[in-house]
């Protein structure tokens, strides 16, 4: 044995060392990390040619050996480190020899390649991080965070901190927005520090907050970490559980755990929401706090001009901006809850419904059920043996069956007869006309209020309508013409209350981007669509923003961009409301005025983003950002092969086994993902995250996917865990960020005391996740997906 470590331990020295050594040689990751794999592949199998590496393998022939196996253990977990004094047998690392662990290496690469990169179901997935950086890089090189810095410093500046608290603001909805950690540092570096330092803000907190608030990005949704690691995530949680599954004797995961093993990446999405928000609310109050212990160190500064429009007492803002939406909202929800807002569908399924299945699968093995009580508890189990029973009583589980014309007369007459009198689309449309003309109301309380009340009007007029002349069985055509004139009477209102709104710069600043990220966000969080073709609407959406700001800057008027923007909202509202399929038998009239107004705001809204294509790109905005987006989106894509390559380097020497067995041979789940998140931690001081998420995380993922951790919890905690290691010194890549941009007066020194305080909050941060693990999974448990 060299140096006494065993062949499998040096192997990993080996590949490690290589690794770190091609990383630090200025070489692009992309390619050190893949030619670190070969250089590795060659060391290894040169030394273990030559009788230097030995690996000690326990030896099955023994007695010891086939004691412990005759007593219950299970083959899988007898290992060096549980059973260190069973016999060993020398063997060479590449089991077969280091040529046959080629020709596998090679073929397996091709077929990951083949999976993972040109044809495989995660294909999709990772297309969203283009679509997700042509976003954030458009919208960075738009100046929308040079506004949004400039109008938040205008908002928080007169409170102590202030300025410190709106780059916390700034910072999530960049990452929101953006999701690049490195972009929003830069940004934000060059746009705040120098205001900051020139209010006489200390260089330790205005350097701290703004590489915390940077790497937000890391887990506030759409973030491209939740997307590579979601990803990744779902294929080990499935594979694991279904070891997990047969280990235990039971056929298969579904069986064993009594709900599909599986995690998507808008799930992964809706767990991070609330850490992010967490996060951010930690740093704003420690910005907060600072403020009133050290005032000289973190002054109030007096706002610069105002947000424009009308002066507004605090009274009246209190009631305009929050009280008349609370009460708007509230209502709506009250009416929903007593049953006068709800659907009013007609339609109804052909066929009837399944039969309900037992909670758990009964009808399994006897070493299956002893760990599935173990599992769910006994009284889980008896619960679903107490439905099997009545299930077999009643002659099983009802099978689907077509229904009669008679049947479904009745069905449809019942749903009639229960249908709430106010549709929820209506009661939709009347909450968001109503906020509008509230806020609208708000920011010019002095301005002539007919036309608001008019639209007012006409929004009660619009649910007057909609209870007494529109049932579920009026067609669609002649629902709009009923509600046609209360319709445009209320967005006669609306439209003047967003002219008084054009004139507040906050909202003219903040309303566009938060629209976009409510429309991707809520179009994933809410489970209407996945993230790609969500990420498609973000990009969309963001060379638009982008194309109307700069049309506005030169004082062209932007009205196709803002009416190819109606239009595909009219063609979303369209297929939401008419039949468009035009291909079918028999066609009505009015589907197809509706299909052919529909196919018009098409081609408008694809004209529109042409248009603003061709306006980014005559001013230099579109061409960079393109370059951009193809340079980060070749590099994650080739650091996904080069990745590969280097796992199944550790893989062919029986590395990620070892590494397995070692984690495995502590009892205590909670001290192996300990152990995990600890060496993450170090990790993330020398390798950016697509190493450790390509590299570390597929090595021990079968370890802690495999247990009983809720996946979502798992996956959140490496995150966060990664994004505090973008922050600890010495090594922390955000802090690089800022030290690239950061004025000279502003010491390395400056920047480390600076985020001391916010990686400890990160610390904090992660320590209430792990005691309060409901943080993470109460928003997927209350969405549907």
């Amino acid at each position: 044995m060299l140096f006494g470590l065993d062949g499998v331990e040096i192997g990993l020295i080996i590949v490690f060392a290589t690794l770190f050594g091609a990383i630090l040689s200025g070489f692009p990751v992309a390619f050190a990390i893949g030619g670190a794999g070969v250089i590795s592949f060659g060391i290894i199998a040169a030394l273990d040619s030559a009788g230097l590496l030995v690996h000690q393998a326990i030896d099955t022939s023994s007695q010891a050996y086939n004691d412990i196996v005759n007593s219950g253990v299970r083959p899988d977990a007898v290992s060096i480190f549980r059973y260190p004094d069973l016999p060993r047998v020398a063997e060479h690392v590449f089991a077969g020899g280091w040529e046959t662990a080629l020709d596998r290496n090679v073929s397996f690469i091709v077929n990951r390649i083949n999976e993972r990169v040109l044809a495989g179901q995660s294909i999709e997935t990772l297309l969203a991080v283009l679509m997700f950086v042509l976003m954030g890089i458009v919208l960075e090189r738009s100046k929308i965070a040079n506004d949004l810095l400039t109008t938040m410093a205008r908002v928080f500046g007169p409170l102590p901190g202030g300025l410190a608290v709106s780059i916390v603001v700034v910072g999530a909805f960049l990452a929101a927005s953006t999701g690049i950690v490195g972009a929003t540092v830069v940004t934000m570096g060059l746009l705040a520090l120098p205001t900051m330092l020139r209010n006489n803000y200390s260089p330790e907190l205005a350097t701290g907050v703004i590489a915390a608030s940077g790497t937000l990005g890391q887990i506030i949704p759409p973030s491209i970490v939740i997307v590579l690691l979601g990803t990744l995530a779902g294929d080990l949680y499935s594979a694991a559980q279904e070891n997990r599954a047969n280990l235990v004797g039971c056929s298969d995961a579904l069986t064993y755990l009594g709900e599909p093993a599986v995690v998507s990446v808008g799930t992964l999405f809706q767990a991070a929401l609330l850490p992010g928000i967490l996060l951010a609310v930690l740093y704003g109050v420690y910005a907060f706090v600072f403020a009133l212990l050290n005032p000289s160190k973190a002054p109030a500064v007096a706002s610069e001009g105002g947000m424009g429009g009308e002066v507004i007492t605090r009274s009246e803002g209190l009631t305009w901006f929050l009280l008349v939406p609370v009460a708007i909202v509230a209502g709506a929800l009250l009416l929903a809850e007593t049953g006068l807002v709800g659907d009013q569908s007609a339609e109804v399924d052909s066929f009837s419904a399944a039969g309900q299945t037992a909670s758990l699968r009964t009808n399994v093995s006897p070493d299956c059920q002893a760990a599935m009580i173990e599992l769910h508890g006994q009284e889980a189990w008896d619960e679903a043996v107490a439905q099997q029973a009545e299930i077999d009583a009643a002659g099983g589980v009802a099978q689907a069956r077509e229904l009669s014309p008679e049947e479904l007369e009745a069905a449809q007459a019942d749903k009639v007869a229960n249908a709430a009198p106010i549709g929820t689309g209506i009661a939709v449309i009347a909450v968001a006309l109503g906020i509008a003309l509230a806020v609208g109301r708000g920011v010019a309380p002095v301005a002539a209020p007919a036309p608001l009340i008019a639209g007012a009007v006409g929004i009660l007029l619009l649910l007057l309508v909609d209870m007494l002349a529109i049932s579920p069985l009026t067609s669609a055509g002649t629902t709009v013409l009923l509600i046609a004139l209360p319709l445009l009477l209320a967005l006669y209102g609306c439209r003047v209350a967003a002219r008084r709104m054009a004139k507040n710069e906050l909202i003219r600043v903040v309303f566009p981007p938060l629209v976009l990220i409510v429309a991707v966000l809520g179009s994933i969080l809410g489970g209407i669509t996945n993230p790609t073709p969500a990420a498609a609407l973000g990009a969309a959406g963001a060379i638009m923003l982008a194309a109307y700001r700069k049309l506005s800057e030169r004082g062209r008027d932007p009205w196709i961009i803002t009416w190819s923007t109606l239009a595909l909202a009219g063609m979303i509202i369209l297929g939401m409301n008419f039949d468009l399929r035009v291909n079918i038998g028999e066609v009505s009239v009015e589907s197809w005025i509706a299909f052919l107004a529909a196919y018009a705001c098409f081609l408008f809204a694809f004209f529109g983003l042409i248009y603003a294509c061709w306006v980014l790109l005559s001013n230099g905005v579109l061409s960079p950002a393109v370059r951009e987006t193809a340079k980060v989106t070749s590099m994650v894509f080739t650091i996904l092969i080069a990745s590969q390559l280097l796992n199944l380097v550790v893989i062919s020497f029986g590395g990620e086994h070892y590494i397995q067995q070692f984690l495995k041979s502590f009892d205590n789940e909670f001290t192996v993902f300990l152990i995990v998140m600890l060496v993450l931690f170090v990790l993330g001081f020398v390798l950016d995250f697509l190493e450790i998420i390509y590299i570390v995380v597929p090595i021990v993922g079968p370890v802690i996917y495999g247990g009983s951790f809720d996946p979502k919890w798992v996956t959140i905690m490496i995150a966060v865990n990664l994004q505090t290691s973008f922050l600890t010194p010495p090594f922390g890549f955000a802090l690089f960020y800022l030290r690239g941009v950061a004025p000279k007066e502003v010491t390395t020194g400056h920047i480390y005391r600076g985020v001391a305080p916010f990686v400890l909050i990160q610390v904090a941060g992660l320590a209430i996740l792990w005691f309060f693990p409901g943080i993470v999974t109460i928003v997927p448990d209350l969405i549907p997906n």
